[in-house]
């Protein structure tokens, strides 16, 4: 592309940017709630074509169960939130606050947290014995937290701007998520721009979001790097989101290569606008030691291994670094069932660019590694000293490589020493999670779990479940602990999702069952959810996540024999 046809083509997406934020300020909430329903209905229309397009993307074989994953991440999470971020705006369309009907509790630190699932009976029939709450800032009472929800759609007509939105290339429901929060919670027109790597959905996105791109409100487009840097520092642009890496930021907000960190070092900014972010880290899976079974050791070790290959590992939120007790007698039977579970997965490719070069160096960076079987790029790093500066805790891997450190005692001084090294040794601040016996919880105490779980600096936290169930919580939110700064960004500023538009959220806690269905009886859980679709080894993960689409899309009690029949089988 020429330099003329690039400031050509950046002066359109601008332009109709603009146009597009005087338009979006025309339209009432009662509007803005329709385009939500018409754009859920437009997903489903469009699943097929989406996830077959995806599958083809990422080498999927369309006859494998592995397909589930696109289901899940791509069409119903994107249905799902829409659905959700609708029955928002109708209750401040009936001149009530997004939170009413919700839970408000006091948790530790002068902080209260707002139960955001389950919070229908379809949350509690299909996720059975999973919980979330978004915790909010300290000093955020439970009436400033009712008062202030709803942001942008707070007044609808104040329309900030413009804003280009940089879509991810490895989840498929990230950039139109990323959009919709924009347009709604933002009260931004969007100029949503694709991944490359992502180009190829260009014509479902473009029916999906067609009535807001008849409104003018949203655009998405295709581009190189060229035409990126231009839309991005147009004036037409008011404001920046971006999902990606952390090297991204930099290059966007202080410059390329080297030109990054000298404008650190002088504190010169290429980019004066707002940016907000989501890029990642290093995420840890600290587990308690206890006295698990033989089953319980098997399930967990898969548990585990679903946070890295997931995706193939391709994502911002895969477990990386597994914190073990070098005092847990079971230590070993645990490492073992990780080895089965990781050469047991089905085989898929490491489909992300540059995925084989991430694995070379992150293998290059550590010894000893192991590959582990299921495909050539899996590998584990089982020996990682806690003590010293490992790759593996400051870079992202981005691939199917799993790390695992150890650190002395049991229970309470365990999960304390774990979380101090999660804070201060981890790059980044998206998810942790952490696996425990519900008997070991127990003997910590609910009131003492809760203030560890404080002091637990991550956007999101899970407890015996994968962070994801986060992210595929509508009215959780989903981003970085907040406090980093624009010179060491590391997993971002602001947050998506965030179905309630609250106004000051800090993090969202997810839990689950430490098993599934019927298992999760013995475990001191009524939990009614069978292994789910998610995990990397369940055999009907395609047909649930299809049955799925369907059922939110129109949920109705007879449909979901046919959900459970599926998730049963897997």
């Amino acid at each position: 592309m020429s330099v003329e046809t690039i400031v050509q083509r950046a002066d359109e997406i601008a332009s109709t940017a603009r146009a597009g934020a005087s338009a979006w300020s025309g339209v009432g909430l009662r509007r803005r709630r329709e385009l939500l329903e018409q754009f859920a209905a437009l997903v489903e229309e469009h699943a097929d074509d989406w996830v077959r397009i995806a599958g083809e993307i990422k080498g999927i074989d369309p006859a494998s169960p592995a397909l589930g994953e696109e289901w899940i991440s791509g069409p119903w999470a994107t249905l799902h939130y829409a659905g959700h971020l609708a029955q928002s705006v109708a209750r401040l369309e009936q001149g009530v606050s997004p939170t009413e009907g919700f839970a408000i509790r006091p948790v530790p630190g002068d902080r209260v947290a707002v139960d955001v699932l389950p919070h229908s009976v379809w949350d509690r029939l299909l996720l059975s014995g999973f919980s979330a709450e978004v915790w909010c800032e300290p000093g955020v009472g439970e009436d400033e937290v009712r008062a202030t929800a709803g942001l942008g759609l707070r007044e609808p007509e104040a329309v900030r701007g413009s804003c280009v939105v940089l879509g991810a290339g490895n989840i498929l429901s990230i950039a139109p998520l990323d959009a919709l929060y924009v347009l709604y919670a933002d009260n931004r027109s969007v100029a949503l721009k694709l991944n490359p790597v992502t180009d190829r959905l260009l014509p479902v996105l473009e029916a999906i979001f067609a009535p807001f791109i008849e409104l003018g409100v949203v655009q998405v487009f295709s581009s190189d790097l060229e035409l990126g840097a231009a839309v991005i520092a147009h004036d037409g642009i008011d404001a920046v989101h971006m999902t990606g890496s952390e090297a991204t930021h930099d290059a966007i907000v202080w410059g390329p290569g080297a030109e990054s960190a000298a404008g650190k070092a002088a504190g010169k900014r290429r980019l004066h606008k707002p940016i907000t972010s989501e890029l990642g880290g290093v995420s840890p899976v600290i587990v308690v030691p206890g006295r698990w079974s033989r089953r319980d050791l098997e399930f967990q070790a898969r548990h585990v291994v679903t946070m890295r290959l997931h995706n193939s590992g391709s994502n911002c939120v895969a477990g990386q670094v597994v914190v073990l007790s070098s005092d847990w007698a079971q230590k070993d039977e645990f490492l073992a069932a990780i080895r089965r579970a990781l050469a047991e997965a089905p085989a898929r490719p490491a489909w992300y660019p540059g995925s084989g070069d991430r694995v070379a160096a992150a293998r290059a960076g550590a010894t000893p590694y192991e590959e582990v079987g299921g495909t050539p790029e899996r590998t584990l790093l089982p020996a990682l000293d806690a003590r010293e500066d490992e790759s593996a805790f400051s870079e992202e891997f981005f691939g199917p490589v799993l790390g695992v450190t150890e650190l002395s005692g049991t229970g309470a001084d365990f999960l304390a020493a774990a979380i101090d090294f999660a804070n201060q040794r981890l790059r980044g601040t998206l998810g942790a999670n952490v696996l425990a016996h519900p008997r070991d919880l127990k003997a910590i105490g609910w009131e003492r779990l809760d203030q560890m779980l404080a002091g637990l600096r991550y956007g999101t936290i899970a407890l015996n479940c994968w962070t994801a169930v986060g992210y595929l919580s509508p009215f959780a939110t989903w981003g970085a602990f907040p406090g980093h700064t624009p010179d060491d960004i590391q997993s971002g500023q602001g947050v998506v999702h965030n179905g309630l538009l609250l106004a000051r959220p800090e993090r969202t806690v997810v839990r689950g069952p430490f098993r599934p269905f019927p298992r999760s009886w013995a475990t001191g859980s009524a939990a009614l959810t069978p292994v789910p679709p998610w995990f990397v080894h369940n055999r009907t993960a395609a047909t649930t996540g299809e049955r799925l689409v369907r059922f939110s899309a129109r949920p109705r009690w007879r449909k979901l024999p046919g959900v459970f029949a599926s998730a049963l089988r897997g």
